[in-house]
């Protein structure tokens, strides 16, 4: 493993912002740290690359213990979501800074600035100075800056949230293309499951302090390990049960067989995965229909007064169901996820 984190913990006072945790990053991994506000994923990159010292725990690099070094004697670096460019420099010079200060030959780090220059598509822009540049071209100037060292570990914090969302779209596109060509280690921290989704091949879920579950996207979606997760990652229908002896009764009325102990449990079933009047499990009155471009989003009121959504694409709304209608919804064996409710 590249990076070891082993009973990693920081306090600040009397308050707790990283439980003790332990995780491992294979070199050549995108992972996302991902999580609401305030749940200790940025104070985690932190602890990473050196601008926090844990309470206790270990940080180890390359086999390496770090724990105790400050940024500039780790082999990573860090692009912030404020980007920190030097406003009187202009990009070449932003850009070559960091190997200015390692005392780097002059024509060595002039060859790689403009390779790094040409991976992130900023050539002609070279001696620009930064206040001219759009918000995207700014990101990709911190992004430049902090790979143009060669660190074994990218550390991103956020580095996307300033931008609007169609510039937010392409950039995530460049990071996922900038990492294919590279091949690095990029921990990219965010609290937007959309973006973990799409950039990342493995995801760390945090929640007040602690990783819940980590794995792969799939894993994470199709899979999740509690409710917090199932409604944090994508839309989420959850449905109140019971199981006794292999099968689940719903309290919205409804049964199903599902091994696993006795107990209360909260179903998850995805939207997309909702089947209109097929084999239904359920029922309920149609409340609303939504039109959102790439699918339709059908709002249905069960027997127990809980509302469900159904993803109904293109192909399956030429006859919705009017309001009022009572329709029949079911899924698919392995479609849904039961959960021990609390």
């Amino acid at each position: 493993m590249l990076v070891r984190l082993t009973g990693l913990t920081k306090s600040f006072r009397q308050t707790v912002a990283v439980h003790p945790l332990d995780l491992e990053i294979a070199a050549g991994d995108f992972l996302a740290i991902l999580g609401p506000s305030g749940c200790g994923k940025t104070t985690l990159l932190r602890m990473m690359g050196g601008f926090e010292t844990p309470t206790a725990g270990r940080v180890e690099i390359a086999g390496k213990d770090v724990t105790n070094m400050g940024p500039e004697k780790r082999p990573t670096n860090m692009v912030f979501q404020g980007y920190g460019l030097f406003p009187h420099m202009n990009v070449r010079q932003n850009v070559g800074y960091g190997l200015k200060l390692r005392k780097l030959p002059a024509a060595e780090a002039r060859t790689r600035v403009d390779e790094i220059l040409h991976l992130v598509h900023l050539e002609e822009f070279a001696e620009r100075a930064v206040h001219e540049l759009s918000g995207g071209q700014q990101q990709r100037v911190a992004l430049a800056r902090a790979l143009v060292m060669r660190p074994a570990v990218l550390l991103l914090d956020e580095p996307l949230g300033a931008l609007d969302l169609k510039l937010r779209k392409a950039m995530q596109g460049e990071l996922r293309r900038i990492h294919r060509s590279l091949g690095g280690t990029f921990v990219f921290v965010t609290h937007d499951q959309e973006e973990a989704l799409s950039l990342a091949n493995r995801i760390a879920v945090m929640e007040e302090g602690r990783v819940v579950q980590e794995g792969g996207p799939h894993e994470i979606y199709r899979q999740p390990a509690t409710r917090f997760v199932s409604t944090f990652i994508g839309d989420a229908n959850l449905l109140d049960g019971r199981r006794a002896g292999g099968v689940v009764e719903l309290a919205c009325g409804g049964r199903f067989p599902s091994p696993g102990r006795d107990g209360k449990v909260n179903v998850m079933v995805r939207p997309e995965a909702m089947l209109l009047n097929g084999a239904g499990h359920i029922s309920g009155t149609v409340v609303d229909a939504v039109f959102l471009g790439a699918f339709t989003k059908l709002l249905l009121r069960l027997a127990d007064g809980s509302e469900i959504a159904v993803h109904l694409t293109e192909s399956h709304t030429e006859a919705l169901p009017a309001a009022g209608a009572q329709v029949a919804v079911g899924w698919h064996d392995g479609d849904a996820r039961c959960l021990d409710a609390p």
